[in-house]
């Protein structure tokens, strides 16, 4: 029976509290400090910005683009993090990370200071995609690879392409757009919502880049 559980990128499973922690199963030492990059890698994901320094000992905050409460697999478990600012570009090893209220506490690689940490304030966080933590169910899917993917109905009728998800607090919703026209023929995009729940998401084919819903196109 098909059970579709979205996480967003970011999104942490509840035995995940700490990443990186001495003692931690598979755990390594990234290498490296905070150093600049000209790019990113090409799988780069926005999870989230650093809100400022933590404590004295060089941590920072980071406000996930998920709560700390219910997300932060990503920042956990990644020991690599890309930092974005204006047209600054940053990589560094994050050391360890943890769920703090609703943002995640981390310890990056020579950064050992409260003042060295302040001057990370601003910075938007990106994780490799391949970095993401694997789920556990085949019908869990993060959003990032939902974006993108074509909707059709049960009917084979096109519903459009997946642009965006919403959390609503209760489950999260396809925001979808196909092409449209407005009240003066102009061509505009069309928008779709629909509900990510089993009544109404069939299949999800990663593969083949598709989404069969039951909904129908004049809804």
């Amino acid at each position: 029976m098909f059970r579709p559980f979205v996480r967003k990128p970011g999104a942490r499973r509840a035995a995940a509290e700490v990443s990186g922690a001495s003692g931690a199963s598979g755990a390594t030492k990234p290498e490296g400090a905070i150093e600049s990059v000209e790019t990113l890698p090409d799988d780069a994901v926005e999870v989230g910005y650093i809100a400022g320094a933590y404590g004295l000992k060089g941590w920072i905050k980071v406000v996930p683009h998920a709560t700390g409460k219910s997300g932060g697999d990503v920042l956990l478990a990644a020991k690599r993090w890309w930092l974005v600012k204006g047209r600054e570009r940053k990589t560094a090893g994050c050391l360890q990370s943890k769920v703090h209220a609703d943002t995640i506490a981390a310890r990056f690689v020579g950064c050992d200071n409260r003042d060295l940490a302040e001057t990370l304030k601003g910075y938007v966080v990106y994780i490799a995609r391949s970095d993401f933590p694997k789920l556990d169910d085949e019908d869990e899917f993060y959003w990032v690879d939902l974006i993108g993917l074509e909707v059709e109905n049960e009917a084979g009728v096109a519903l459009g392409r997946v642009a965006d998800m919403i959390d609503n607090g209760v489950h999260s919703i396809l925001r979808i757009e196909y092409p449209s026209v407005d009240k003066e023929g102009r061509a505009v995009a069309g928008e779709r919502l629909i509900p990510f729940v089993g009544v109404y998401v069939k299949t999800v084919d990663r593969a083949a880049k598709r989404i069969a819903v039951d909904w129908n196109a004049d809804y």
